[in-house]
């Protein structure tokens, strides 16, 4: 299954901040979107990184509450691993696994187009077996 698939079904819609909003406006948004991480981007929509609640949680520990007033930019993560419509939902399974990162933004020609979370990808994986589960027992049973 690709990646486009996931998409089509979950929807397209990526919540973003800028670098320069605190903190604080992030946990806002996150809370008010229900959502595990933002993408990061710029005026421009350039993608400047991604920042979760991890990256949160991490700062508070390490460095107090001060970072709530400070911008976004300090916690996000900078180097962001992203995929494209086309890949494929397994690829990015291991992808995940390995790099032990739990959303990926999707890109198009450069362009965000969505974002994707280690749920998401689970959730299509348990739909394609419990399809092909369903198949085999029709088959076994006429």
């Amino acid at each position: 299954m690709r990646i486009s698939d996931v998409l089509r079904r979950k929807g397209d819609l990526v919540v973003t901040i800028g670098p320069q909003e605190s903190v604080t406006a992030l946990l806002e948004a996150l809370d008010r979107h229900r959502v595990g991480a933002l993408v990061v981007a710029g005026g421009d929509g350039a993608l400047d990184g991604i920042v979760s609640e991890r990256d949160v949680v991490r700062h508070l520990h390490c460095d107090g509450q001060d970072i709530l007033a400070g911008p976004v930019s300090a916690i996000m993560t900078s180097e962001v691993h992203t995929c494209g419509l086309d890949d494929q939902t397994e690829d990015l399974m291991v992808t995940m696994t390995q790099r032990r990162i739990r959303h990926v933004p999707v890109l198009d020609d450069g362009r965000l187009v969505g974002i994707v979370s280690i749920g998401d990808v689970v959730k299509e994986r348990i739909d394609s077996l419990q399809i092909e589960r369903d198949h085999l027992t029709a088959y076994i049973s006429s």
